[in-house]
Parts: C-alpha cells; structure tokens; sequence
C-alpha cells in the first residue's frame, strides 16, 4: 500500500483544484479556502498555506474535503 507524502500547501491545492474539482474561495491569512459544489452540498476545505504539510494534517485535511486517501495518492 501506498503511503501519504509530505506535500507544500501550494501544490496540495494545485492537485485538489485540478484533480477533485474544487474552486480557490479566498485566502485568510496562510490559510486557502477551497469549496466544492455537488447536487446540495457543499464541501469546504481548508489548505494551510505552508511550505510542508505534515501527514496527519494531510489526512484531516483529506477527510474534511471528502476525498479518500487512495484517490489523493494516485495523483501525488
């Protein structure tokens, strides 16, 4: 099984735009606000703007935008 990969937050929300359909919101400080869009949900996630995000705050941050850490790993 593939393993989660330190990533900065720049290409976290490159990859989460590009591969998983999400639009750039806004910027709060170093925090960059994501929102998806699907039937009458909305899914909102919350990429810190930082040069490395550590594994766990991948893993929160994956499970707060609804997208399964095997799909993540295929495009890292």
């Amino acid at each position: 099984m593939l393993k989660l990969k330190k990533i900065s937050g720049k290409n976290c929300v490159k990859l989460i735009c590009n591969k998983f359909s999400f639009k750039y919101v806004r910027q709060s400080g170093s925090h960059i606000i994501l929102k998806k869009i699907s039937g009458d949900t909305t899914i909102t996630c919350v990429v810190p703007n930082h040069s490395e995000i550590k594994i766990n705050t991948l893993k929160g941050l994956l499970k707060q935008a609804k997208i399964r850490q095997e799909d993540f790993i295929k495009y890292q």
